[in-house]
């Protein structure tokens, strides 16, 4: 079982989401584009799904439309309550040192100029402040 600790060190767009949820399933293609931009050394999108279907309906839903994001699964709900999200889809920005920057509550467009620029400045700023990398 992974964790956040697994990314210590880098950002982290943490977005929960589930196949049955539409505008989940909208903004996932974005989230993809944004991980294939500046996924790497300092920033990783992880996408988790809280679908009890269990990982293979994900990876179809995937595939269906060309997400290469890995899958990861929250079967039983616990990362919504340990995260205290209500609704989805619920997007975390968590710092290289596994704290919460920010929060939104719905869908967003993930690629777009505005928020590559965004990611790619808090990326810069994070890691100068606490020196980690990955």
């Amino acid at each position: 079982m992974q964790s956040l600790e697994d990314w210590r060190g880098k950002m982290v767009l943490l977005n929960v989401w589930a196949t049955w949820c539409a505008p989940c399933r909208a903004e996932m293609p974005t989230l993809d584009r944004l991980q294939k931009r500046l996924g790497g050394e300092g920033f990783d999108v992880v996408a988790l799904s809280v679908d009890r279907a269990r990982a293979g309906a994900v990876r179809k839903f995937f595939d269906e439309i060309g997400v290469k994001l890995p899958v990861f699964i929250d079967q039983d709900g616990t990362a919504i309550r340990a995260l205290g999200l209500f609704g989805l889809p619920a997007t975390l920005l968590v710092g290289p040192d596994g704290n919460e920057l920010a929060r939104l509550a719905g869908p967003a467009e993930w690629d777009t100029p505005e928020m590559v620029s965004f990611f790619e400045g808090i990326i810069v700023r994070e890691l100068d402040q606490t020196g980690e990398r990955r």
